[in-house]
């Protein structure tokens, strides 16, 4: 049995002295205007209809004032005993709780302290709250409580709703930038047969009506790439993506992923296009191209850099990855330079590219604060990607870091079946020889890939972080509306 604290034990016996007035959940009430909006009106504009959660109450003798909000705004309410009459002042009097839902028609005006209200000629009770909001002043002081009842958080947090609200905001402007330049969005499995598209390792899950084992999505590339085989030429999705491995505060094990796809371009064109998409959408939303993220000023306008895999490891690291230029050459140097590096996978484990990358997140990545273009990967870490024409080890890719996150990972895709299945029979290996980030052989990709792939270019931006270093939140829980946490039992 559960057990109630005093307050929850009131507000649950005034359920019955409710019915003695009204419905405690009625099923609607006509609204015609949004807080937001009666917010915002003229003083004197009568028959204004609006609803929402009461959060701030003052119940008095012949005058009583409320504050009631939505997720995007708040208006105070004056109940006025001469004006609903004794019955329904009564009512309001003895059945309304902070945290309760009400429907209020009146006129609007602008108190002497200068704060808009609306003049109350009539309300309806709309619902009632059986918990009490924490106490106005603080809120959810824990913060995994405020990531386990995101609800309340909501209702007592206006950063918290802010923060939700830019995320929406931003994920529309980027969807309408792409639909105006000729982008179609479409949608792909996150049921796979196999989990193919990028490193990772995978959730497994089993199909009970085809009694087969299935992986969730890591990654909507190769079935995007797919809609570009059957005719598409411009393609997006925001995919909801799966990645079982470590957390903290820039990872995620589900996310949110936006992946693009466009026939014809190679990824200079990418670096111009996303360039100019990000610059936009962001001016659009803040009005200036320098955000500050964590204290730290940030500046996205004009060109940015370009810098490449190797000049930056050799920077930050003094080890040239082209001299040490395979598995045991590079582990050695990583020793002899005493680098800890941590990894789910132990370093021996690892394929040569991983270990670039592991060594690159480790030594370079955190430093850089400007946006960088990071180019000339190790084919090893690009195994969906195209080898550079002068340059076989290495690929035409580019990652977007900002502020030690990566933001966009972008390349020419590999569209030669044949160097194709070379390299997933590669990546096989490395997975029996232990690599978990390594990518399995994908023959049904394979397959669709002979039938003919034009020239494409593909980009991928974590939303989750790209929105995380926007609204400078240390833990990229604080901008994923409904984290999973462990159970509490």
């Amino acid at each position: 049995m559960r057990e109630f604290t005093e307050q929850e034990i009131v507000r649950r016996n005034k359920i019955d002295e409710i019915r003695n007035y009204c419905n405690p959940y009625p099923d609607r009430f006509e609204v015609n205007y949004s807080i937001k909006d009666a917010s915002k009106l003229e003083d004197g504009v009568t028959g204004v209809n609006v609803a929402g959660r009461i959060v701030l109450m003052r119940k008095m003798g012949k005058i009583s004032f409320l504050t009631i909000q939505d997720i995007e705004g708040r208006i105070q309410v004056s109940i006025k005993i001469d004006l609903v009459g004794e019955e329904k002042y009564k009512e309001f009097k003895e059945i309304f709780d902070v945290g309760d839902f009400i429907g209020v028609s009146g006129e609007i005006f602008t108190t002497h302290t200068g704060e808009k209200t609306i003049r109350a000629n009539s309300f309806e009770f709309l619902g009632k709250a059986l918990k009490p909001l924490p106490e106005k002043f603080h809120g959810l002081t824990d913060i995994e409580e405020v990531y386990r009842n995101r609800p309340v958080d909501l209702i007592m947090n206006k950063e918290a709703r802010d923060k939700f609200l830019f995320r929406s905001n931003l994920i529309k402007e980027i969807r309408n930038y792409l639909n105006d330049k000729g982008y179609i969005e479409i949608e792909t499995p996150i049921l796979n047969n196999k989990a193919s598209g990028a490193l990772a390792k995978p959730f497994k899950t089993h199909h009970n009506a085809l009694d087969i084992d299935l992986y969730l999505r890591i990654a909507p590339e190769t079935y995007l790439k797919r809609a570009i085989v059957g005719g598409f030429t411009k393609v997006f999705e925001f995919a909801r993506c799966f990645r079982n491995e470590g957390m903290d505060a820039s990872h995620l094990q589900d996310f949110t992923m936006l992946e693009g796809y466009g026939a014809y371009l190679n990824y200079k064109d990418n670096m111009v296009f996303l360039k100019d998409m990000l610059q936009s959408v962001i001016y659009k939303l803040f009005g200036t191209l320098e955000v500050s993220v964590n204290g730290k000023m940030v500046d996205l306008s004009g060109e940015w850099k370009t810098v490449s895999f190797r000049d930056l490891i050799y920077k930050y690291a003094d080890i040239d990855i082209y001299v040490d230029n395979d598995k045991d050459k590079l582990l050695n140097r990583i020793k002899e330079k005493n680098i800890q590096i941590d990894s789910e996978t132990p370093l021996e484990k690892l394929g040569y590219g991983n270990l670039v990358d592991q060594l690159y997140k480790k030594v370079a990545r955190p430093y850089i604060l400007n946006p960088i273009f990071l180019v000339e990967h190790p084919i090893d870490l690009s195994p969906l990607a195209r080898a550079n024409d002068d340059n076989k080890n290495i690929t035409d890719r580019f990652q977007l870091v900002i502020n030690g996150a990566e933001i966009i990972n972008a390349y020419s895709e590999l569209v030669d079946p044949m160097e194709q299945e070379k390299r997933l029979i590669h990546q096989a290996e490395l997975k029996n020889n232990g690599d978990e980030e390594a990518m399995v052989m994908d023959y049904d990709y394979i397959e669709a890939m002979e039938v003919g792939m034009p020239p494409i270019s593909g980009w991928g931006i974590g939303i989750d972080r790209l929105v995380q270093l926007l609204t400078s939140s240390e833990n990229i829980k604080d901008i994923v509306l409904f984290p999973l946490m462990r159970p509490k039992d």
